[in-house]
């Protein structure tokens, strides 16, 4: 795809969600490397991406990270992608991939399904702030 970021790792995330929209916040605050970049799969944007990487957002709807040129990890797998980018304690959740895959993304569907009723969801997706809007493609 033309136009994305080079050396930049996208993650595209419900843009109505409550839950994703704090965990985009909190991987912003932490991005001190500036690494990534935020795109909501509701936009026109996080369509073509989906629609070039062959993601179906009906099967698909919560996170997604996408190294341009590279790869792109769902569910499970890209949660812990991201997590190992921060020197903290949440790069110690990579050792859950000791766990089989198959019974991690069990778990990360179990939370995306319930994730409006124990979180909420907003009605529109989120606007960054100007100091933001780098940030966000």
């Amino acid at each position: 795809m033309q136009n994305l970021p080079k050396n930049k790792k996208i993650i595209l995330f419900d843009g109505v969600c409550n839950l994703c929209n704090s965990a985009v916040q909190y991987i912003i605050e932490r991005d001190k490397k500036d690494v990534f970049r935020f795109v909501a799969l509701q936009s026109e944007l996080g369509q073509e991406i989906c629609n070039y990487i062959g993601i179906d957002t009906k099967k698909v709807d919560s996170i997604i990270l996408y190294e341009p040129g590279i790869a792109y990890n769902l569910k499970s797998e890209a949660a812990l992608k991201i997590a190992t980018e921060f020197n903290s304690i949440y790069s110690l959740l990579s050792l859950f991939k000791i766990f089989p895959q198959n019974s991690r993304d069990a778990i990360y569907d179990y939370i995306a399904k319930n994730r409006y009723k124990w979180y909420g969801k907003k009605e529109t997706c989120m606007i960054p702030t100007p100091e933001l809007k780098a940030k966000f493609l």
